[in-house]
């Protein structure tokens, strides 16, 4: 695989990934809306060994997760405010990175193999989401980590006003 590489607006960051993500987590919970200012986050994951910051030092910031209530790190450059990575105290060993800090936020696929919509409840009501994926009304996995079951929607489904 070719290297990707990624940054923060300044540039007084950047890093890289050696490997295709483990997975993509589109997430539409509070806690993401809040730290990136938009409907959701688009996060590939990758195995944290796979993740090098190649300039620059990171600042960080614990958020407790009201979900799992395990701590999220969140890796963000302390100049420009851009925030580049998740890491996860509920999963070690896993980095998601903030897909539109790559280069080429396109360079990654996905598929309903390798991707996920979670925490549909807080979507914004003018979110469509597309067939095909799995999607989960809160988070994929209970507290204790057993699997929730998943909607996968034939269609493009519409998130409608509650």
């Amino acid at each position: 695989m070719e290297i990707q590489k990624g940054g923060c607006l300044c540039g007084a960051l950047r890093y890289q990934v050696s490997a295709q993500p483990v997975r993509v987590s589109f997430c539409h919970c509070r806690f993401c809306q809040r730290a990136t200012g938009g409907p959701y986050i688009v996060e590939p994951i990758f195995n944290s060994d796979d993740v090098t910051l190649t300039s620059g030092r990171a600042k960080t910031y614990d958020q407790r997760s009201e979900g799992s209530g395990k701590i999220i790190q969140l890796h963000f450059c302390e100049t420009c405010g851009t925030r580049l990575f998740y890491t996860f105290e509920r999963f070690p060993g896993l980095t998601g990175v903030l897909a539109g800090s790559f280069d080429d936020p396109n360079w990654f696929s996905y598929d309903a193999e390798t991707a996920k919509h979670i925490f549909l409840d807080d979507a914004r009501d003018d979110t469509v989401v597309p067939a095909g994926l799995p999607t989960f009304q809160q988070h994929a996995t209970t507290r204790d980590g057993t699997p929730c079951e998943a909607t996968v929607f034939d269609m493009p489904h519409a998130i409608r006003p509650r």
